[in-house]
C-alpha cells in the first residue's frame, strides 16, 4: 500500500543544507496493515505524514502509495483519495454547519451523485457510530465526537488507507478511547490500511507493527512486543514504554522471572501466576 525508498526531506526555510527532516527512510506498508509511528517531538514522524499524503514532496528520493508515485502533480488527487488523512486538531477539517454536511463534502467534490453522497455519509457516520449526531451542529460536539465525524468525511470518499497524525493529542482521556476503538474497528472490520501516529504509547500495543523514528531516521521496527520489551533502547531516545512492560522491566531487575514483552495487565498477571 504504501513504499518509500530513500526517501529525505528538508524544509524550504532551512539554511543548513545538509540538515534533513527525514533522512535514508525506506518503509514499506502492505495492505490492510495497522502500522504505529513514535517518536519524540522533532523526530520526523509528522513531517512523514505530510509526505505520505502529498502536502510535502520529498527532496530526494520516491513515496508511492497504492502504486501511484506522490512527486507526480497530476496524480496528487488520486493519492489522496486513496490516502486520507486525520490531523490533530479536528476543527480543521471541519467545514460545514451540520454534521451530515460535512461528511458530504469530500464526497461532493468528487462529483458523485446526490444519491451515492447520501449512501457514502449514512454508511461513514454509521462506521464511527455518529448516525445519531448527523443534524447537530459540529460546534455541540465534545472533541472525540468531533474527530469521530473529521474520520467519517475522510471514509465517505472511500480510501484505501488513512493516516492519523497524532488524532488524540488535543482530546481528554474520554475522547482518547471513543477515537482509539474507531481506529481499532476500521483496521479488524473495514480491513483498512492504517498508519497511526501517536505520542502515546499505549495507543501503539495493538497495532500489528510499530516504528520508531529519531532525528529524522527509522532506528527500531518490529511488533509491538519487540519493540517495547527494549527499554533502555527507548529509553535513551526519550520515549517510554506502556506502564505494564515498564513494571515487568523493573520486576526483572529486581531478579523476578518476569517475561519483559508483557504489554497488558492480563498478560502480566498470567505471567505472575505462573511464577514458583
Amino acid at each position: 500500500m504504501i513504499k518509500t525508498e530513500n526517501l529525505f526531506f528538508r524544509y524550504d526555510d532551512e539554511k543548513d543544507l545538509d540538515k534533513f527532516a527525514l533522512k535514508n527512510v525506506d518503509l514499506h506498508i502492505k495492505d490492510g496493515e495497522f502500522v504505529v509511528i513514535i517518536g519524540h517531538n522533532g523526530s520526523g514522524k509528522s513531517t512523514l505524514s505530510k509526505l505520505l499524503n502529498g502536502i510535502y514532496y520529498p527532496t530526494k528520493g520516491k513515496i508511492m502509495i497504492d502504486g501511484l508515485d506522490t512527486s507526480d502533480e497530476n496524480l496528487i488527487w488520486e493519492i489522496r483519495k486513496r490516502a486520507g488523512m486525520v490531523f490533530q486538531n479536528p476543527d480543521n477539517q471541519l467545514v460545514a454547519t451540520i454534521v451530515e454536511e460535512d461528511v458530504a463534502f469530500g464526497p461532493e467534490n468528487l462529483g458523485l451523485p446526490s444519491e451515492e453522497i447520501r449512501k457514502r455519509v449514512d454508511e461513514a457516520l454509521e462506521s464511527v457510530k455518529m448516525s445519531a449526531f448527523k443534524r447537530k451542529p459540529p460546534h455541540h460536539l465534545s472533541g472525540g465526537q468531533k474527530q469521530r465525524v473529521a474520520i467519517a468525511g475522510i471514509l465517505a470518499m472511500k480510501p484505501k488507507c488513512i493516516i492519523f497524525d497524532e488524532p488524540t493529542a488535543m482530546l481528554d482521556p474520554s475522547g482518547r478511547k471513543e477515537v482509539m476503538q474507531t481506529i481499532k474497528h476500521l483496521n479488524e472490520t473495514e480491513k483498512m490500511t492504517i498508519v497511526h501516529i501517536t505520542h502515546f504509547m499505549d495507543e501503539a500495543v495493538d497495532a500489528d507493527r510499530i516504528i520508531v523514528m529519531d532525528e529524522g531516521q527509522i532506528v527500531l521496527e518490529g511488533t509491538p512486543k519487540q519493540v517495547f520489551s527494549q527499554v533502555e533502547t527507548l529509553k535513551k531516545i526519550g520515549l517510554d514504554v506502556p506502564q505494564v512492560t515498564l513494571l515487568s522491566f523493573e520486576l526483572k531487575a529486581l531478579g523476578y522471572d518476569v517475561m519483559s514483552e508483557n504489554l497488558t495487565v492480563d498478560e502480566l498477571v498470567n505471567n505472575l501466576c505462573q511464577l514458583k
